[in-house]
């Protein structure tokens, strides 16, 4: 049994052979559905030079199948001719088509798949609706994107409609649910069970280090946290900040200068600190590192899943209370959740969890319970279980199936 799975994601073949990934977490995916199948072809975008260091596939049954190089769809469109050939060779050599969507790819894959009667489950990751107002576009650019948001919104529905359909969190399995067609909750995730640390307290050491893993870019919130450290220290509290992870775009590289010159201004420019991308291997055992994580999303999020990295860890977090977060972390049991990601809220959370030890460490061991039903064996487990019951396809079962 041959899957296909396309999304936007790039990758490159290493020096050594391994096929890497930029950010690791679709890598980590992949590796998690590969013990079902024989084969995985990635048709995804295929980079000539390594971006970083990247994450490896581990399993050894996954091809390419590749894309040109896109970054968004402003890069894609004007391949789009030479992209569907491609395509429709590729769906006509799987047996299963995978989607993760959005992703402007997906809907012609979908298509092909159609014409061919292949079978196809989508997984929706992401809202592009909900991102609209905190687009930073003004004239042109803005109407644009508001006309390709439509357009990537419809097709994701039509998906949807038409396939078996996951989504990641309840705020998107509602959305995108008709009642005579509901998709299914899942929970995107890089965890193993092996990845779940054992550690029972932080904010023990004189000086408390915050973390926040995120994309830079105006979507996340990023703004409000040099404000946050500036009246957490206000108050008294040593604390430091590192924001790990890559600037996107044009919008992402001002968002970082904006953070940094923000933190100068108010004084806390030697506490603040953008890091940079760090590859998944290595982030992980760096949340241990850290006594509380805080993410100010703004809309637009299914579930984060650097919330249960977190949790792994042994950091207690502060969200939003968005989208599809409210689904996972449930406020003062495994996560403190604020509903305006403002810099007085943000602040308050994070002093609240520093000064009450026992909060602190009802968090982080109730963080470890919920992160040990959401591993991702457990959730390809439940996944593929619909996949082969719904699609009526016959998978490989791993030596060792985790219960579902």
């Amino acid at each position: 049994m041959k899957l296909g799975i396309v999304y936007h994601m790039p990758f490159w073949r290493a020096a050594d052979g391994t096929l890497r990934e930029v950010e690791g977490s679709f890598a980590r995916y992949v590796d998690s559905l590969a013990p079902y199948f024989d084969e995985i072809s990635l048709c995804v975008p295929v980079l000539s030079e390594a971006r970083g260091e990247g994450t490896a596939i581990r399993a050894s049954n996954v091809t390419l199948a590749p894309l040109p190089p896109f970054d968004g769809p402003v890069h894609f469109y004007p391949k789009l001719l030479s992209v569907l050939p491609r395509l429709w060779r590729w769906v006509g050599g799987i047996d299963v088509l995978h989607c993760r969507i959005p992703s402007p790819a997906a809907a012609f894959a979908f298509a092909c798949a159609r014409i061919m009667s292949r079978p196809a489950f989508v997984l929706v990751v992401g809202d592009l609706q909900a991102l609209l107002p905190t687009m930073p576009y003004r004239g042109v650019k803005r109407v644009l994107w508001r006309l390709y948001t439509a357009f990537e919104e419809m097709n994701v529905q039509w998906m949807t409609d038409r396939s078996l359909a996951f989504a990641n969190g309840k705020a998107l399995a509602d959305k995108h649910s008709r009642p005579a067609h509901q998709v299914i909750e899942t929970t995107t995730t890089t965890i193993s069970l092996t990845d779940i640390a054992s550690r029972t307290d932080t904010c023990t050491a004189q000086r408390v280090r915050v973390l926040t893993v995120s994309r830079i870019d105006p979507r996340k919130g990023l703004r409000v946290l040099p404000e946050v450290v500036q009246r957490l220290q206000a108050r008294g509290l040593s604390v430091s900040l590192d924001i790990v992870g890559p600037a996107v775009g044009r919008p992402g590289t001002d968002e970082r200068t904006a953070i940094l010159h923000d933190a100068a201004r108010l004084g806390v420019g030697a506490d603040v600190h953008a890091l940079g991308p760090v590859p998944l291997d290595r982030l992980l055992p760096l949340y241990r590192d850290y006594d509380v994580f805080v993410l100010p999303t703004l809309p637009g999020e299914g579930i984060p899943r650097v919330l249960l990295e977190a949790m792994t860890a042994g950091v207690p977090i502060v969200t939003t209370r968005v989208a599809g977060i409210p689904s996972l972390v449930t406020h003062e049991v495994n996560g403190w959740l604020v509903d305006q990601p403002s810099a007085d809220a943000v602040a308050e959370a994070i002093a609240r969890i520093i000064t009450d030890a026992p909060l602190r460490r009802r968090l982080i061991a109730n963080g470890y319970e919920t992160a040990r039903g959401f591993t991702l064996e457990v959730q390809a487990a439940r996944m593929l279980s619909d996949v082969s019951a719904r699609l009526r396809v016959t998978l490989k079962q791993p030596a060792t199936v985790p219960a579902a």
